[in-house]
């Protein structure tokens, strides 16, 4: 009886070669003359010789005019893509897509020549749409935070630490100088957000990009610990605020039906859990570790949840609507 071969399974190793060949150049790409051999070498964790016939898959396979100064490698002319055509669904999720990115911050330049050429798949109808989001939003002058956000995915690229000056929240807008070693920027509620180690305090602390005051490329490198993991630093909490987080508890929640129907909908934590009861109501559960971030969470739902364990938690809700009901 002859044997079954896994469909690509011969092709595995070929394929990891080929993903690594292309973050390879990505890298390079991102930052010339910072990558020598030895340095890829060791971030995938290869020999010197098989990144050497990588570099030549770049060169002969590629035809990439790679070439190397003593500081490392780099791409003489960076390639252009050819035109593509796009079919009028497919156009209309990339400026969609192009609009959710100007909303986090994405160049706007970069953004408007990119939706600019989209005009060329797009109906004469659609062209005044095209027109208006390729344009700078209204008031739009401060390109202070695009600037953060390029200087940031450099450093990350090239592993450089960053002297920021920053202005933190709990300090009433103090601003600090840190120099943090980037290893994690991601968007969150129209937001940008940093992950770095901060040498200050000596641990990862989470930075807000838009608190950003000035922020300075330095010469110095570093590495991301190989066991670093943005899960593994939330663990059980909520949100960001990880070190306000206490131990991981139940929670259960009751929802009305219009509101439960929303959180619903999405995953606002791993260990959720969602019935739907026969009166319509929602209970929802966690096993969260609780963050000020979480409370803010509920008290943004008034009177459409109610905190049915753990009672300490029913109460500072209960407390926080009765000292908002007291303000004037």
């Amino acid at each position: 009886m002859s044997s079954e071969r896994l469909p690509g399974k011969g092709r595995v190793p070929e394929t990891r070669r080929m993903a690594r060949v292309l973050d390879m150049l990505q890298h390079i790409s991102a930052a010339p003359e910072h990558w020598t051999r030895r340095a890829l070498a060791e971030k995938y964790e290869v020999g010197e010789r098989q990144i050497q016939r990588d570099l030549d898959v770049i060169r002969y396979r590629l035809n990439l005019d790679l070439r190397r100064r003593r500081q490392g490698y780099y791409l003489k002319e960076v390639p252009r893509l050819p035109v593509v055509h796009y079919s009028l669904s497919e156009a209309l999720s990339l400026l969609l897509a192009a609009q959710a990115g100007r909303e986090f911050g994405v160049d706007s330049a970069e953004l408007g020549s990119a939706i600019g050429r989209l005009e060329s798949v797009f109906p004469p109808e659609f062209r005044p749409l095209l027109r208006e989001l390729s344009a700078p939003p209204d008031g739009c002058t401060d390109n202070a935070l695009e600037a953060w956000l390029l200087a940031l995915h450099r450093a990350l690229a090239a592993r450089r630490k960053v002297r920021l000056a920053y202005a933190s929240a709990s300090r009433e807008g103090e601003v600090q100088d840190r120099v943090v070693r980037p290893y994690c920027l991601f968007p969150k509620n129209r937001s940008w957000y940093l992950l770095a180690y901060c040498e200050l305090r000596n641990e990862v602390r989470t930075f807000k990009a838009d608190r950003i005051v000035e922020a300075e490329l330095l010469p110095d490198r570093y590495r991301v610990p190989d066991d670093f993991s943005v899960q593994g630093m939330a663990g059980a909490a909520w949100g960001l605020m990880w070190g306000a987080a206490g131990e991981p508890e139940r929670v259960r929640l009751e929802f009305s039906p219009e509101a439960g129907r929303w959180v619903a909908e999405d995953e606002w934590h791993p260990s959720q859990q969602v019935e739907v009861r026969d009166d319509g109501r929602y209970e929802v559960r966690f096993e969260v570790g609780v963050t000020p971030e979480f409370v803010r969470w509920l008290l943004w739902y008034g009177r459409d949840v109610q905190v049915l364990e753990p009672a300490w938690l029913r109460e500072r809700v209960a407390e926080e609507h009765r000292a908002a009901s007291q303000m004037r």
